[in-house]
């Protein structure tokens, strides 16, 4: 029998998140006769608890892996993951998220790791950003892919983006998408009748919104937005499931617009596919992405889908055929997009139906991560 290839997953920190849930799908389940599987990650995650209950995945929390730039800090957690790779004698580092991105392969490079790879789920840069800031982020990405051996991307579009900013070369990106299990969302009509219920959302048309209070998911567009929608809807309810550090000001802004009676703000909420069940539209108002995994969430669920067209979103949603896609702070057309959805029920089951039917590649869990694997064997047999 060969010997298993040791692979260490870097990830920021396990927040309640599509690249989290796709990292901790992959611990999980990667082939332990072909592979040793290492997790290491910040603390204080959403998903922490379920990440150690992993069998076979010897995990490491390090409390100086964190989000903020910290020099101290982060000059500590480079320490300590290139000294754990060293250890554990890794042959394959793989990171998750912009900060760990960074600090895992610069890492694995001083511990001499054999193959480097790292997944982007979206750039830490972007277009609104302040410039310092999106400068630093792109200087840091080329720097960083200067070591890198695969950068897997989530989309086509992430590819694109990273080659006009000069990170990497076409030959290291490899797009895989963020896949899903479908049949985790789909509910008979009596757990879907059951879930309404159970929110108590009597006949409201529901908007479903999927989404961390962030800048990168504008959420004071999703407020905007539902003031124009109820215009012309009054009792249009928003379904909010989400938290993040711009909440605050997200309830101030509903205040504000007295919309109160038109909002229902949920915090974290792992029961995805009853919150789509019950609702009859999902909306994003992302101003950048990856490959939003809730998106692929709504077209399993035979939901219609409501999101700006950036990044990977239109690579899954098809405009005027599994839903609708606008411009960024594009609050009229989101509205509008949004009231056509409500108003035409078998216009709504229409776009649901094709959504489903369109799932397939790796935008489904298994496919995505036998590419991976796939990819750490083509990388080892070349180092070879």
């Amino acid at each position: 029998m060969a010997k298993r290839v040791k692979v260490a997953h870097v990830i920021t920190r396990l927040e309640l998140g599509g690249a989290q849930q796709n990292t901790l799908y992959c611990c999980t389940n990667h082939n332990r006769q072909k592979f040793e599987v290492v997790l290491i990650s910040g603390v204080g995650g959403y998903l922490d608890a379920e990440a150690k209950k992993i069998k076979n995945c010897k995990i490491y929390f390090l409390p100086e892996l964190k989000h903020a730039i910290h020099p101290w800090w982060d000059f500590i957690a480079l320490r300590k993951i290139s000294s754990i790779l060293k250890q554990d004698q890794i042959q394959i580092v793989h990171t998750h998220s912009s900060k760990a991105g960074f600090l895992g392969r610069w890492a694995a490079h001083l511990a001499g790791v054999p193959r480097i790879i790292h997944t982007v789920h979206g750039w830490g840069f972007f277009k609104d950003q302040f410039f310092p800031a999106r400068f630093l982020y792109q200087t840091l990405e080329r720097w960083t892919a200067s070591i890198t051996d695969a950068l897997i991307v989530v989309s086509q579009d992430n590819a694109d983006e990273g080659l006009s900013h000069g990170i990497g070369k076409k030959e290291q990106y490899k797009v895989i998408h963020s896949g899903i299990v479908p049949s985790q969302y789909v509910l008979s009509l009596a757990k879907a009748k059951k879930a309404r219920r159970s929110l108590n959302l009597q006949n409201r048309p529901c908007v479903l919104v999927l989404s961390n209070f962030k800048k990168q998911k504008s959420p004071l567009d999703v407020v905007e937005t539902a003031k124009r929608l109820t215009v012309k809807i009054p009792s249009v309810l928003f379904l909010w499931a989400g938290d993040g550090p711009l909440l605050p000001i997200v309830k101030e802004a509903i205040e504000r617009a007295e919309l109160s009676k038109n909002f229902k703000l949920l915090g974290w909420r792992e029961d995805v596919a009853e919150l789509l069940a019950a609702s009859d539209v999902m909306f994003l108002a992302s101003i950048h992405e990856g490959l939003p995994r809730v998106v692929l969430q709504t077209m399993a669920a035979g939901k219609p889908v409501v999101a700006t067209a950036v990044n990977g979103t239109p690579e899954a949603v098809k405009q005027g055929v599994t839903g609708y896609l606008a411009r960024p702070h594009a609050i009229q057309e989101m509205a509008d997009a949004l009231e056509k959805i409500i108003s035409n029920r078998s216009l709504a089951r229409k776009m649901g139906k094709v959504g489903q039917k369109s799932l397939k590649g790796t935008f489904l869990m298994d496919q995505m991560l036998l590419e991976i694997e796939k990819l750490y064997g083509a990388l080892m047999a070349r180092k070879s």
